[in-house]
């Protein structure tokens, strides 16, 4: 599993670098000093895996999640235990406070293992790589919540204006998105746009009723109604059937 260490003390790479040197599961690929040259380096490198620091000079560790597509693993490092509240309530695999201690670095590492296991693909879910499908990983941040959520667990986008509500279990926190943007993102056989103000997940969907002119009403199984617009309709058919 290829891992990049973000951190801006050199001591503080160092010392994670030697402490992971023993483990046969993680392989280092790079290091960044701050979270512009963590996003460069990522999309360079292609990690599965960020042990990521939260306070940096600049951007935060957070900001950097936000400017990702596409979210690895993270495994938060900080010397901070303030953050750590906040670290968990965007569900991040762990987070560890400096000096990391070698037997927490190893159960982190048991719990990424575990995680990773446990959530193996279907042969079906392998979506084109250069899209977003529903084995992607997004971080959401509304205020001072903030979240890595599945796509697969996301049932709804709706426009609002210059943002986007986004409909996972009982949350639906707004992002300064367009939604004309990230539909081109989306892998086109697992998200469907609907009409100009919803793109939904097609596993969401429970019932479908033909309704006003020639349109079509979706109810998706998190009890919203989404109405197909005539135009999208007829796509919207022909991708349904056989």
């Amino acid at each position: 599993m290829k891992a990049l260490i973000i951190d801006d003390e050199r001591l503080a790479r160092k010392e994670l670098n030697s402490l992971l040197e023993d483990s046969k599961e993680i392989m280092v690929v790079g290091e960044a000093i701050n979270a512009d040259d963590a996003y460069e380096k990522i999309l360079e490198l292609n990690p599965d895996l960020l042990f990521l620091d939260i306070q940096m000079p600049g951007r935060t560790g957070f900001d950097l999640l936000e400017m990702l597509d596409s979210v690895p693993h993270v495994i938060f490092t900080t010397a901070y235990d303030e953050y750590a509240l906040q670290a968990f309530d965007v569900n991040a695999l762990d987070y560890l406070l400096k000096p990391i201690q070698k037997e927490r670095l190893k159960e982190s590492i048991e719990k990424l293992i575990s995680k990773i296991t446990e959530s193996q693909p279907d042969s079906d879910e392998n979506l084109e790589a250069f899209k977003l499908g529903v084995r992607d990983q997004v971080f959401v941040k509304d205020g001072e919540r903030c979240w890595f959520v599945r796509l697969s667990e996301v049932r709804l986008f709706e426009s609002e204006g210059n943002y986007i509500k986004v409909y996972f279990e009982g949350n639906r926190p707004m992002i300064h998105k367009s939604l004309n943007a990230l539909d081109e993102k989306l892998d086109d056989r697992a998200f469907f746009r609907a009409s100009r103000k919803h793109i939904i997940n097609l596993n969401w969907i429970d019932k479908i009723e033909p309704w006003f002119n020639g349109g079509l009403m979706v109810q998706l199984k998190g009890g919203q109604n989404v109405e197909v617009s005539r135009r999208q309709a007829a796509r919207f058919k022909e991708m349904m059937s056989l």
